[in-house]
């Protein structure tokens, strides 16, 4: 016969069961809440809550103050959003990424910070981050670039005369050395917006540069306020060269002294503010040129590899017996377009050829022939006629110049083309679970 004490507490253990069980299945019920609908898919709870610690430990390593947790939710909310859009327009399209990639970027990631991939693994892991998650983010990030890539990059051109446009200008403003170090708020607007919705946006941008002329922080207002992808690294576009801000904010820039605010500058998007936060200049470049010769072998069904170096030995006997190089090389390279020159390569510097022959012939003393080496093209024997430091600055700004515009181009491209697939996706936010 059980006691009536013992009854007592069976009943008071069930009870506490359920109320705990409830408990839990009242948590994991607003976990799986969906906070937003994004075109056939949704955004959880748990999801959101997940990336919103990601966001809140940055934002804390950059020793910036954390906005109001409403403000923050729906800033992040908006990235995951736009993110979702990406992936889901990615997935149409076709683009994946391999394991064999995601690893090889992790270890070429890990490499860069002098780590293998174990030590680099540990390292995230002892602040917090599990290296699963981010793979995960590595993934996303890969997929979203190959779509931008495809839909952004192939449109993009940079002609020489744009180049030599940019370098004119910058001659006549005599800053083509400087430097800038930009914060960026965007407050959008919507294509087809009304004017009383554009007018609105213009007054909330006024009010924003008030405040931060006044002092209000820089980094805690984009995180806030901002619509830009920068947001939430609080508006931070890094270091810029002139070519590299976008021409809408061009004549702005100029005016700007370190620390000043811009007015708020219209384009399609909405409204942008700029701070110009550190200014510096760049120096001469100079490379090392080498001045280089070569007699190439190439390999086929009748001369493998033993049978061209073989050749090539025999050729560098007969060079350290006084024959000459250029003769030789006419008469025996496989390279046609250098044999013509009597082998010469003339002036190179670095980059302008494959890695093996480069590092070989970077060894080399000035005259010395080098032995064997086998590249992609075959097998050659090298001789190194000059070394001299050049003053390469002129075609190393207009590379730079190239480069820069053609980043500016895709990233005016992308906000537009980022604005108009948010517009024209259908999203519904729960307001109410934010």
């Amino acid at each position: 016969m059980i006691k009536v004490q013992n009854i007592k507490q069976i009943i008071i253990a069930i009870l506490l069961s359920d109320l705990l069980l409830g408990s839990f299945l009242v948590h994991a019920e607003v976990l799986d809440t969906i906070v937003a609908v994004v075109e056939d898919d949704v955004i959880l709870e748990r999801e959101l809550q997940k990336e919103v610690l990601v966001i809140e430990q940055r934002i804390q390593q950059g020793k910036a103050e954390i906005p109001p947790a409403y403000v923050l939710r729906k800033q992040v909310l908006e990235k995951m959003i736009i993110d979702k859009l990406q992936r889901q327009l990615a997935e149409k399209a076709g683009i994946t990424v391999s394991e064999e990639m995601l690893n090889s970027s992790a270890a070429d990631i890990a490499r860069r910070n002098n780590m293998d991939v174990d030590a680099f693994r540990a390292e995230l892991e002892g602040q917090g981050i599990s290296y699963q998650s981010f793979l995960d983010n590595m993934r996303n990030e890969i997929i979203i670039n190959q779509l931008r890539g495809r839909e952004i990059g192939g449109r993009i051109k940079v002609t020489d005369r744009e180049v030599e446009h940019y370098l004119e200008t910058q001659d006549k403003i005599g800053e083509e050395s400087t430097q800038y170090h930009l914060g960026h708020i965007l407050i959008a607007v919507k294509e087809g917006a009304t004017s009383t919705e554009i007018q609105k946006a213009m007054s909330k941008a006024d009010d924003l540069v008030k405040k931060l002329r006044e002092g209000q922080d820089f980094t805690q207002a984009a995180i806030s306020f901002s619509d830009d992808a920068n947001a939430l690294k609080g508006g931070d576009l890094g270091w810029r060269t002139m070519s590299e801000v976008p021409t809408l904010f061009v004549n702005d820039i100029h005016k700007l002294k370190q620390g000043e605010i811009s007015d708020p500058i219209r384009s399609p998007s909405g409204f942008h503010i700029i701070k110009m936060v550190e200014l510096k200049g760049t120096e001469n470049h100079t490379i090392l040129k080498t001045k280089v010769r070569h007699i190439l072998i190439k390999t086929n069904e009748l001369v493998d590899d033993v049978e061209a170096k073989k050749r090539l030995l025999a050729l560098k006997s007969r060079l350290a017996d006084g024959d000459d190089f250029s003769a030789l090389a006419r008469a025996h390279s496989d390279d046609k377009g250098s044999a013509l020159k009597g082998g010469s390569l003339d002036w190179v510097g670095p980059g302008d050829l494959v890695k093996p022959f480069e590092e070989a012939m970077l060894k080399l003393q000035i005259n010395e022939v080098s032995e064997p080496v086998q590249t992609q093209f075959g097998w050659h024997v090298i001789q190194v006629l000059g070394r001299e430091n050049k003053d390469d600055s002129s075609e190393f700004k207009k590379n730079l110049i190239r480069e820069a515009i053609r980043k500016r181009k895709i990233e005016e491209e992308t906000e537009l083309w980022v604005r108009r697939l948010r517009d024209e996706a259908f999203v519904e936010i729960h307001q109410d679970r934010l």
